[in-house]
Protein backbone atom coordinates (compact mmCIF):
# COMPACT_ATOMS: atom_id res chain seq x y z
CA UNK A 1 0.00 0.00 0.00
CA UNK A 2 1.63 3.13 -1.28
CA UNK A 3 0.32 6.22 -3.01
CA UNK A 4 2.31 7.86 -5.77
CA UNK A 5 1.96 11.37 -7.17
CA UNK A 6 3.81 12.57 -10.26
CA UNK A 7 4.61 16.16 -11.07
CA UNK A 8 6.86 18.20 -13.33
CA UNK A 9 5.25 17.62 -16.68
CA UNK A 10 4.49 20.41 -19.09
CA UNK A 11 5.08 21.84 -22.53
CA UNK A 12 8.64 22.08 -23.79
CA UNK A 13 10.31 22.66 -27.14
CA UNK A 14 12.30 19.93 -28.84
CA UNK A 15 15.79 19.82 -27.40
CA UNK A 16 14.63 21.08 -24.04
CA UNK A 17 14.59 19.41 -20.65
CA UNK A 18 12.15 18.50 -17.91
CA UNK A 19 12.52 16.80 -14.56
CA UNK A 20 9.64 14.67 -13.37
CA UNK A 21 9.14 13.82 -9.72
CA UNK A 22 7.27 10.94 -8.14
CA UNK A 23 6.50 11.39 -4.46
CA UNK A 24 5.35 8.39 -2.46
CA UNK A 25 3.41 8.22 0.75
CA UNK A 26 4.01 5.66 3.46
CA UNK A 27 7.08 4.32 5.18
CA UNK A 28 7.93 1.41 2.89
CA UNK A 29 9.11 3.36 -0.14
CA UNK A 30 12.53 1.72 -0.17
CA UNK A 31 10.91 -1.72 -0.35
CA UNK A 32 9.87 -1.15 -3.95
CA UNK A 33 11.49 -0.96 -7.31
CA UNK A 34 10.18 2.20 -8.96
CA UNK A 35 9.53 2.36 -12.66
CA UNK A 36 8.55 5.09 -15.08
CA UNK A 37 6.18 4.28 -17.92
CA UNK A 38 4.62 6.42 -20.59
CA UNK A 39 1.55 6.20 -22.75
CA UNK A 40 0.97 8.17 -25.92
CA UNK A 41 -2.47 8.54 -27.52
CA UNK A 42 -3.51 5.35 -29.26
CA UNK A 43 -0.55 3.38 -27.93
CA UNK A 44 0.02 0.94 -25.10
CA UNK A 45 1.75 1.90 -21.91
CA UNK A 46 5.48 1.32 -22.34
CA UNK A 47 8.47 0.98 -20.07
CA UNK A 48 10.78 3.99 -19.79
CA UNK A 49 13.10 3.40 -16.85
CA UNK A 50 13.37 1.70 -13.48
CA UNK A 51 15.51 1.98 -10.39
CA UNK A 52 16.33 -0.58 -7.73
CA UNK A 53 15.31 -0.32 -4.10
CA UNK A 54 18.55 1.23 -2.95
CA UNK A 55 19.10 3.20 -6.14
CA UNK A 56 22.34 1.52 -7.14
CA UNK A 57 20.95 -0.11 -10.28
CA UNK A 58 18.99 1.51 -13.08
CA UNK A 59 17.55 0.48 -16.39
CA UNK A 60 16.49 2.69 -19.28
CA UNK A 61 14.60 1.87 -22.45
CA UNK A 62 16.65 2.04 -25.63
CA UNK A 63 14.49 4.89 -26.90
CA UNK A 64 15.54 7.15 -24.01
CA UNK A 65 18.98 5.83 -23.08
CA UNK A 66 21.52 8.62 -22.98
CA UNK A 67 18.82 11.27 -22.68
CA UNK A 68 16.87 10.26 -19.56
CA UNK A 69 18.23 9.52 -16.11
CA UNK A 70 16.26 7.95 -13.28
CA UNK A 71 17.29 8.51 -9.67
CA UNK A 72 15.78 8.22 -6.22
CA UNK A 73 16.07 9.83 -2.83
CA UNK A 74 14.65 7.43 -0.29
CA UNK A 75 14.97 10.02 2.47
CA UNK A 76 12.48 12.17 0.59
CA UNK A 77 10.37 9.28 -0.69
CA UNK A 78 10.95 10.62 -4.18
CA UNK A 79 12.02 9.27 -7.55
CA UNK A 80 13.09 11.58 -10.34
CA UNK A 81 13.21 11.29 -14.09
CA UNK A 82 15.55 13.81 -15.66
CA UNK A 83 14.68 14.15 -19.34
CA UNK A 84 17.10 15.94 -21.65
CA UNK A 85 17.15 16.56 -25.39
CA UNK A 86 13.44 15.92 -25.58
CA UNK A 87 11.88 14.94 -28.89
CA UNK A 88 8.30 15.21 -30.14
CA UNK A 89 8.00 11.43 -29.96
CA UNK A 90 8.53 11.68 -26.20
CA UNK A 91 5.10 13.26 -25.90
CA UNK A 92 2.98 11.10 -23.59
CA UNK A 93 1.45 10.81 -20.18
CA UNK A 94 4.19 9.67 -17.83
CA UNK A 95 3.41 7.40 -14.89
CA UNK A 96 5.50 6.22 -11.99
CA UNK A 97 4.83 2.82 -10.50
CA UNK A 98 5.97 0.75 -7.54
CA UNK A 99 6.39 -2.99 -7.54
CA UNK A 100 8.77 -5.86 -8.10
CA UNK A 101 10.50 -4.33 -11.08
CA UNK A 102 11.07 -5.40 -14.64
CA UNK A 103 9.82 -4.20 -17.99
CA UNK A 104 6.23 -5.40 -17.69
CA UNK A 105 3.31 -3.30 -16.52
CA UNK A 106 2.01 -6.40 -14.75
CA UNK A 107 4.99 -6.40 -12.38
CA UNK A 108 3.99 -3.11 -10.77
CA UNK A 109 1.25 -2.94 -8.18
CA UNK A 110 0.85 0.76 -7.47
CA UNK A 111 0.53 3.61 -9.94
CA UNK A 112 0.43 7.36 -9.89
CA UNK A 113 -2.13 9.44 -11.73
CA UNK A 114 0.25 10.47 -14.50
CA UNK A 115 1.68 13.76 -15.67
CA UNK A 116 1.47 15.08 -19.22
CA UNK A 117 4.66 15.78 -21.15
CA UNK A 118 4.25 17.56 -24.46
CA UNK A 119 7.23 18.26 -26.72
CA UNK A 120 6.68 20.67 -29.59
CA UNK A 121 8.68 20.61 -32.81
Amino acid sequence: QVQLVESGGGLVQAGGSLRLSCVASGRTFSSYVIGWFRQAPGKEREFVAAISRGGASTSHAASVKGRYTISRDNGKNTVYLQMNNLKPEDTAVYYCAAGQGGLRVKNYDYWGQGTQVTVSS
